[in-house]
C-alpha cells in the first residue's frame, strides 16, 4: 500500500492556556544570546509552554543532556495527560504568519511520509537542502526515542509556481473554523491557524499528487534538516521490529511539518553568517584569501572591533561558494582552535564582532530561482548556507502530534 507522502494527521493544540506563553521560537535560535532565552523563561513564568519540551542550543553546553530529556518526556506525559491539549483528527492547520515586516507567509501543517525522505540521496521525492552534520543527531534522535510527541519547527517547501496547492485554501479560508490567532512572543509578529479538514483536506492531498508528477523531487527541506533527520534514523531503527501492517500505520512513521511554496513573496532566504571566536582576524583574513578564487560572483563583508571590509569569490552558484568557504572555516579551527558560531541577522553579527579577537562574515543572500536548481544539479548545499527569513521570522512551535 502507498502513501501519500503529504497527508493530513491528527494534531494536537492547547485550548483555554495563554498561547502566547505557549509558543516559543526554534531552539536553533539565538544560539549565542542568552539574553534572548532567560526572557523567554521570564515570560513563559509557570505556564504551560513548549519551553520545557526543548533544549535551546544557547545552553547546550552546560546541561546534563540525560536529565534534560528525562525532565522533557515527564512533562511531554504530564501534558498529555492534561485537559488543555486537544486533537483533531485527519486535519491540516493553515497558517497565515504575519512576519514584523507585515508581509503573511502561507503554511499548510501535515505529516510527511519518513519512507519517502532521504537526508543522504539525490532521488528521493523529499530531500535535505543543507548537509547534515551527524554529529547533531544523536541529542535529537534519543529525545525522539524516549517523547511520546512530537512539536516541529520544520519547513519543507514545495517548486509550486503556478500556486497550485495554496491558491484553492487562500480562495476558502473565510470559510474555515480558526484554530488560533495571536501575537507571538519577542516580536514573532502574529500568527492565525484554521482548520482543513473533509474534502478540502482531500483536495490538499490531490493537488498535491498532480504537483509530484511534474518531478520526482517533489520537497525539499527549508528549516529543521535535523530534526527531520532524526526523525528518520528514529523511524529506520525501530521498523526493523514492526510487523508489515504495523509499519504502515505506525505514527512514528510520520512526521508533523509545515509547508510552503518556495514562491511566496513573504519568504525570503536570508543568509547565514559566520562569527568566528578566539583567532587572528587579519590572519584569518589573509588565510581565507590564499584558498578562494578571487572574482566578483559573490561578495563577502568581514567585521572585527570596528573594522570591516569585503572579499570577492569567484564561483559557478552561490553553493560552491559556500562550500569553500565552510571547507576552509572546518579546517581553520581544527588547526587553530578558533571557534565557529552560525548567527541570523547582521545586527548580531556587528555585536558580537566588536571583540578584537571576534571576526564576523556577512554572507550574501540566495536568489530564490537558485533553490531548487541547485539542489537538482548539485545536490545539498553546506551546512548552514541560508536561512529562511530573519531569526524572528522562524517557525515558533505549536502545535503537536502523538508518535507512540
Amino acid at each position: 500500500m502507498t502513501k501519500d507522502i503529504f497527508a493530513p494527521t491528527s494534531i494536537l493544540l492547547p485550548k483555554g492556556i495563554p498561547m502566547e506563553q505557549w509558543a516559543v521560537i526554534a531552539c536553533d535560535q539565538f544560539s549565542s544570546e542568552r539574553d534572548y532565552w532567560q526572557r523567554v523563561k521570564q515570560l513563559v513564568g509557570d505556564s504551560p509552554s513548549t519551553y520545557n519540551l526543548i533544549i535551546p542550543e544557547a545552553y547546550l553546553d552546560e546541561i546534563n543532556e540525560d536529565e534534560e530529556i528525562d525532565n522533557i518526556t515527564s512533562v511531554m506525559d504530564d501534558y498529555i495527560g492534561s485537559e488543555f491539549l486537544q486533537e483533531i483528527n485527519d486535519s491540516f492547520v493553515y497558517v497565515e504568519r504575519t512576519l514584523s515586516d507585515g508581509r503573511v507567509r502561507e503554511g499548510l501543517v501535515g505529516a510527511v511520509d519518513l519512507e519517502a525522505y532521504d537526508f543522504s540521496s539525490d532521488t528521493a521525492a523529499i530531500r535535505a537542502s543543507e548537509g547534515t552534520v551527524l554529529d547533531r543527531l544523536p541529542p535529537r534522535i534519543r529525545i525522539r526515542c524516549k517523547a511520546s510527541m512530537e512539536l516541529p519547527h520544520i519547513i519543507t517547501f514545495i517548486d509550486d509556481s503556478e500556486d497550485f496547492v495554496m491558491s484553492p485554501l487562500r480562495n476558502k479560508k473565510k470559510t474555515f473554523a480558526e484554530l488560533y490567532s495571536f501575537t507571538l512572543m519577542q516580536g514573532g509578529g502574529h500568527i492565525k491557524g484554521m482548520l482543513v479538514n473533509g474534502e478540502d483536506a482531500r483536495d490538499v492531498v490531490e493537488a498535491i499528487r498532480t504537483l509530484h508528477k511534474k518531478s520526482d523531487m517533489l520537497m525539499v527541506m527549508g528549516d529543521g534538516n535535523h530534526s527531520l533527520a532524526a526523525a528518520k534514523v528514529y523511524w529506520d531503527d525501530l521498523k526493523g521490529s514492526l510487523s508489515e501492517e504495523q509499519r504502515l500505520n505506525h505514527p512514528a512513521r510520520h512526521a508533523l511539518v509545515e509547508l510552503n511554496n518556495v514562491y511566496d513573496d513573504a519568504i525570503d532566504f536570508e543568509a547565514i553568517h559566520r562569527i568566528i571566536f578566539d583567532t587572528n582576524p587579519q590572519k584569518l583574513i589573509s588565510a581565507f584569501k590564499e584558498k578562494i578564487e578571487p572574482g566578483t560572483d559573490y561578495v563577502l563583508r568581514w567585521v572585527t572591533n570596528g573594522k570591516s571590509g569585503e572579499i570577492g569569490v569567484a564561483a559557478g552558484c552561490i553553493g560552491d561558494m559556500l562550500s569553500v568557504m565552510q571547507e576552509f572555516l572546518d579546517e581553520y579551527s581544527k588547526e587553530t582552535g578558533c571557534r565557529i558560531d552560525y548567527i541570523h541577522g547582521e545586527d548580531s553579527v556587528m555585536n558580537l564582532s566588536q571583540c578584537e579577537t571576534n571576526l564576523g562574515l556577512i554572507l550574501p543572500a540566495m536568489e530564490k530561482s537558485e533553490f531548487f536548481a541547485t539542489v537538482a544539479s548539485r545536490g545539498v548545499f553546506p551546512k548552514k548556507s541560508f536561512s529562511v527569513g530573519h531569526a524572528n521570522d522562524k517557525r515558533y512551535y505549536l502545535e503537536c502530534r502523538l508518535i507512540k
